[in-house]
């Protein structure tokens, strides 16, 4: 990783999200005096965009609308394509940890995908491909298949996960088999 972050500067950042229940893991972590994630390491160096991260867990990621599966796919598919180790990675683990998929890579493109999963793909492919030229038609896809809700997260999360992929890019943040241990 392309930042340095010491144990204490981690466990002052975690202090300022000891409430929020989606670090309770990486928290656990800190506490006995191990550090979480990279990614999470390297947001500590800025508490208040840790704190935001984990402000998106409910509304988005791991919770909102839309099923697991969808969600691990499009930030699988967006990790791929953007060659973000550490995402790609760590969802990979988590795909088969979750008992989604065996090979989370292949099954990107598996027939027995669900229709909403096959369009949320994609969507996308299309969205990265060029966000202004998402067509009409795709749009008339997505309208059929999810409601408006559905299509403002799904946009969301696709967005988030390519920043998400950009930040670990620019940081080189890795993915050392972290989950493991959990």
């Amino acid at each position: 990783m392309r930042v340095n972050v010491t144990h204490e500067q981690v466990a002052t950042a975690f202090g300022a999200v000891q409430d929020d229940p989606s670090f309770a893991e990486s928290r656990g972590l800190v506490e006995k005096g191990t550090l979480p994630v990279e990614m999470l390491q390297a947001m500590s160096l800025r508490p208040e965009i840790l704190r935001g991260f984990a402000g998106l867990g409910e509304g988005v990621y791991p919770g909102g609308l839309l099923e697991r599966s969808l969600k691990e796919r499009v930030i699988l598919e967006s990790s791929r394509a953007n060659s973000c180790q550490f995402c790609r990675d760590s969802h990979t683990a988590l795909i088969r940890m979750l008992g989604i998929a065996d090979d989370p890579i292949a099954s990107l493109d598996a027939v027995d995908l669900s229709d909403r999963e096959k369009l949320a793909i994609a969507y996308t492919r299309a969205a990265m491909a060029d966000s202004n030229r998402v067509s009409d038609e795709m749009f008339a896809k997505l309208k059929a298949t999810f409601t408006e809700p559905e299509i403002v997260e799904l946009t969301f999360l696709i967005g988030f996960i390519n920043m998400l992929n950009l930040f670990n890019n620019c940081l080189q943040v890795t993915y050392h088999d972290d989950y493991k241990v959990l």
